[in-house]
């Protein structure tokens, strides 16, 4: 398993802070407006890194750990940008008891990650979630919104070269 957390350089654009400003201005003075600029914000960069809390604080005037707080609070929110292949191993009771805890410890060995990260070159992203509805099918991962069921590790290697 990596030791070493892997980090995306933050590289938001001109037009994507110009939309920020924009929902900001429009929201910033409704009460509770934090958590809809905030939802704005994830839908404009796909996630809610630190450079952009930092906005919203600056023009919000919301104290930056506040945001932070919200952000980290609430599922819906990610401080992790996903990756172009989102991979999503189900960690529930009949996928575990299947294997599906030895299949998303194999994928964060092969793409180098741990759960919630993106690989360096923001192809693929890794999480665990606890129920896909296809537990007829455990263990079942997904690669976007591509199910894949009655896996083994061995399954790995064939699934991630269909989106290299």
């Amino acid at each position: 398993m990596p030791e070493k957390k892997q980090t995306v350089p933050f590289s938001g654009t001109k037009e994507q802070e110009e939309a920020l400003l924009q929902v900001i201005a429009e929201q910033k003075d409704e009460p509770g407006a934090l958590m809809p600029i905030l939802q704005k914000a994830q839908d404009i960069y796909g996630y809610l890194p630190m450079e952009v809390q930092k906005i919203i604080s600056d023009e919000t005037e919301i104290p930056l750990e506040k945001i932070y707080g919200v952000a980290t609070f609430y599922s819906q929110f990610s401080l992790s940008p996903k990756g172009k292949y989102r991979i999503s191993v189900c960690l529930g009771t009949a996928c575990y008891v299947k294997g599906s805890g030895d299949i998303y410890n194999a994928l964060m060995e092969k793409l180098g990650i741990v759960g919630g990260e993106c690989t360096p070159d923001g192809k693929f992203s890794l999480d665990a979630c606890r129920c896909v509805g296809a537990c007829g099918l455990a263990p079942v991962m997904m690669v976007n919104d591509e199910v894949y069921g009655r896996l083994t590790v061995d399954d790995i290697d064939e699934i991630l070269a269909k989106y290299e």
